[in-house]
């Protein structure tokens, strides 16, 4: 929505000619959980200028998994919605995604290669991974999920093994094929506090992602991370994990990441990505933020290993609500911009 605004303009220009991003590209088809699946959605009520509910249905070997979501009439991003039910709602539902049977999923080789043709040397081509857990996390009804994980240990464990097994195999078909090196997964910021701790992090994440990234150490690649919120403490532990990047490093009040305290811990063997935080750009001034990437920059720059990139919600533009918080937002996003192009560079 927010290219469809004039304003944003001078923006949607540099994205396209000269930002150097981390841009998702094609690599297999995981359909549903890493099972071959078909989609399809209808509308089950539609209540013109106020909302319309929507079933959205996957047909897979393991059965038909299906959620619900309500999409009011006035909200400014189409992508917006309150879940009503979760793909995985039950325990039924979830024994029969933890037992159903995988096979290698399809290659997209030649929509890898155009992808990459496209990029050129604008930016580095990450290869989406699917990380089961941050999936399951993220497409159960979540209050289910974190007691599964504290009281059905056998079924959440049986799911790890055998999908995370496939996600290793599927590693080193990509690779073979030429699709990579670099790889990367989301969701890491519902496996840490307050949501899992240390020791659920150790039994359910760890073993598990060290596996998958192992795998892409051997085949010669790199992977980088998409996790909000508070991952400070779990820095250490998630680069001994494999983790080669992380992103967006958000410091108070939205996590709990002291830059010059993780650049001192991992600098050394993570690249770290952002700390500037664009959920405060519907308040911050142009000023705020010019120091806000001046800031970033100073104490995250020297020796490398530093990117910079805004926290949460695509610079923001996904969580405004009016057309004029959209164009404080990309006055903002221009700041951002123009500070990075003022301190950014490296002598």
């Amino acid at each position: 929505v927010a290219y469809t605004f004039p304003e944003a303009a001078r923006v949607v220009d540099f994205i396209k000619k000269e930002a150097d991003n981390f841009i998702g590209v094609p690599g297999a088809d995981f359909g549903f959980f890493g099972l071959p699946a078909e989609y399809h959605e209808e509308v089950i009520e539609d209540v013109p200028d106020d909302y319309r509910r929507i079933r959205r249905v996957y047909t897979t070997p393991a059965g038909e998994f299906f959620a619900i979501t309500k999409h009011n009439a006035d909200e400014l991003i189409p992508e917006d919605f309150r879940w009503e039910r979760r793909f995985i709602d039950t325990l039924e539902e979830m024994e029969r995604l933890a037992e159903a049977v995988r096979t290698p999923p399809p290659l997209r080789i030649a929509e890898f290669e155009s992808a990459v043709a496209e990029l050129g040397e604008r930016g580095l081509p990450l290869v989406g991974l699917l990380h089961p857990l941050g999936r399951l996390v993220r497409n159960s009804n979540m209050e289910n999920v974190y007691s599964w994980l504290m009281n059905e240990t056998g079924i959440i464990h049986k799911f790890l093994e055998n999908t995370n097994a496939q996600v290793v195999q599927t590693v080193q078909a990509l690779a073979k094929a030429g699709i990579g090196p670099y790889y990367t997964v989301t969701a890491h910021e519902m496996l840490i506090p307050p949501w899992l701790g240390p020791d659920k992090f150790d039994e359910f994440v760890f073993p598990y992602d060290k596996a998958v990234n192992d795998m892409i150490h051997q085949s010669g690649g790199k992977l980088r991370i998409h996790c909000h919120g508070n991952c400070m403490n779990f820095l250490d532990r998630m680069s001994e994990m494999g983790v080669d990047a992380i992103e967006p490093l958000e410091p108070a009040p939205f996590g709990d990441v002291v830059l010059a305290e993780a650049k001192k811990r991992v600098g050394d063997r993570m690249l770290l990505s952002g700390n500037v935080t664009s959920q405060g750009f519907l308040r911050m001034t142009r000023e705020d933020v010019r120091q806000a990437v001046k800031d970033a920059i100073r104490v995250g720059a020297p020796g490398g290993g530093f990117t910079l990139r805004t926290t949460g919600g695509h610079a923001a533009t996904n969580s405004v609500k009016t057309r004029d918080q959209m164009r404080k937002v990309l006055d903002n996003i221009e700041a951002y911009i123009d500070a990075g192009l003022e301190f950014g560079a490296y002598a």
